[in-house]
């Protein structure tokens, strides 16, 4: 049984003590597929050593996250651009809008996610979409720029079952984690309706571990705990959502 993290920040800090120890947790439980979404430019030297020490495990993605768009975000695009320029991405993320920490930043927000999702397209990659507390202004952009070559993964997906099929109109997949295990997640409550091809698994580790780990720093040998909910809310075995989601995650990653 093949499990695909599809989201996963393996460079955090916050496994700096027990990194490969980690990973071989997770190696050993069957998740052997880990995508590594980007922040900044800060952590792309990370990333690569990442990709070096696990090449046939860890595929990495480059952008830069909305809570990193500040007064430098250009030249964070900059930065995002030559790296295209010079290397294999399997993905431009994380990218999109956040307005939970911060409203002031919207504008900059915005025109870098347009700008993230137009160079998705001129690499023909997927995006990988970050949202939180900006439904509205997301689906704005996705609008926008819906087309044939517009696809990709709408990360920690937390909202509502009309949120979940315009999500899908453009082209997502539904990331699903660890939130769907909480009492008050929500989303376990109308999945069921959602068809199977639609969804992927992620864990967001270091974040957001799922129940019993609640609370806890998240890692991706956890992510055992969604394939679990996601066999009881499908009614199938974790074989199969393993299966089905894997199969999901080739098809937007390409690999």
């Amino acid at each position: 049984m093949i499990i695909t993290d599809t989201h996963t920040h393996l460079y955090s800090e916050a496994f700096d003590e027990d990194r490969d120890e980690m990973i071989s947790r997770a190696l050993a439980a069957g998740i052997t597929r880990f995508f590594v979404p980007a922040i900044d430019s800060t952590y792309s030297e990370s990333m690569y050593a990442l990709e070096r020490k696990y090449p046939t495990h860890v595929f990495l993605m480059m952008g830069v996250h909305p809570t990193h768009i500040k007064d430098n975000y250009k030249e964070e695009l900059d930065f995002l651009t030559e790296a295209l320029e010079t290397r294999k991405f399997v993905a431009i993320g994380e990218i999109g809008i956040d307005l939970y920490w911060d409203k002031s930043t919207l504008k900059k927000q915005q025109e870098a996610f347009r700008i993230q999702i137009q160079l998705a397209k001129r690499y023909k990659l997927p995006i990988v979409i970050h949202c939180r507390d900006a439904f509205d202004e997301v689906f704005e952009i996705l609008e926008e720029e819906k087309s044939e070559d517009l696809f990709g993964i709408f990360h920690c997906f937390t909202g509502t079952l009309e949120q979940a099929q315009q999500a899908i109109s453009y082209n997502m997949k539904l990331g699903i984690g660890g939130v769907v295990t909480f009492k008050n997640g929500k989303i376990d409550q109308f999945l069921s309706q959602i068809d199977l091809k639609h969804i992927v698994l992620e864990t967001d580790a270091p974040y957001l571990a799922p129940v019993p780990y609640r609370g806890k720093r998240n890692e991706s040998v956890y992510i055992i705990e969604v394939l679990e909910k996601l066999s009881s809310i499908y009614g199938l075995s974790a074989k199969n959502i393993a299966e089905i989601t894997t199969k999901n995650s080739k098809d937007i990653f390409n690999i």
